[in-house]
């Protein structure tokens, strides 16, 4: 399934499943029409309208927050975390993303991470967040990760996420743009006890 799964960039994800599912695409290169796009919360390197059309055909849905919708057209459906939908098979579960001690992304504004069930596997896209309290009861196959520190995890807590959780593996996001560099990845390989994937964007 990992081979599924390819970093855009920066926070930006596309899973190549039973649908194109596309995660907080932001500044695409050869994007590809998506049958469903999630998006975490309204941060622009996270929420980009534009690319977001840009990926849209008819039938494409959009999951993400209310105050993202409010700038979408087309199939946009609003969720909060603790929220269970399917799209054509899909199950996406909402779950908390939010800083603690930091003032960047507040657990008051319900912005999101996403488990997504595809491939008879469970997809843990952490969004923009801090190793929180409720990633002790978090199941996941694979972990989606931010490891660029400042505004999300930095390496160590990004690792010690992981090895709570304790997924088949982990890819590491939220660097090389903004914040965060290669090393910042490989420093979390080092620490994880699970495989660790670096993609290339």
């Amino acid at each position: 399934m990992v081979e599924n799964i390819f970093w855009l960039g920066h926070s930006s994800i596309r899973i190549d499943a039973e649908q194109v599912v596309y995660i907080d695409p932001w500044k695409l290169k050869d994007p590809v029409k998506a049958d469903l796009i999630l998006i975490s919360h309204p941060h622009h390197d996270h929420f980009s309208p534009g690319d977001i059309e840009r990926i849209q055909k008819k039938g494409t849905v959009v999951v993400t927050t209310g105050d993202c919708a409010a700038e979408l057209s087309g199939d946009v459906r609003i969720v909060k975390p603790g929220d269970v939908i399917r799209v054509e098979g899909t199950e996406i579960e909402a779950v908390p993303s939010y800083n603690i001690g930091k003032a960047f992304h507040p657990r008051e504004n319900n912005w999101l991470g996403f488990v997504i069930t595809v491939m008879g596997e469970r997809v843990y896209y952490c969004g923009d967040t801090d190793c929180i309290p409720e990633m002790e009861n978090m199941r996941a196959d694979i972990m989606i990760v931010p490891v660029g520190g400042t505004y999300t995890m930095n390496a160590e807590e990004a690792a010690r996420a992981v090895n709570i959780i304790r997924p088949g593996a982990a890819i590491p996001i939220h660097y090389g743009d903004i914040v965060g560099s290669v090393k910042d990845a490989e420093r979390f390989s080092a620490l994880c006890n699970v495989p660790v994937c670096i993609k290339e964007a």
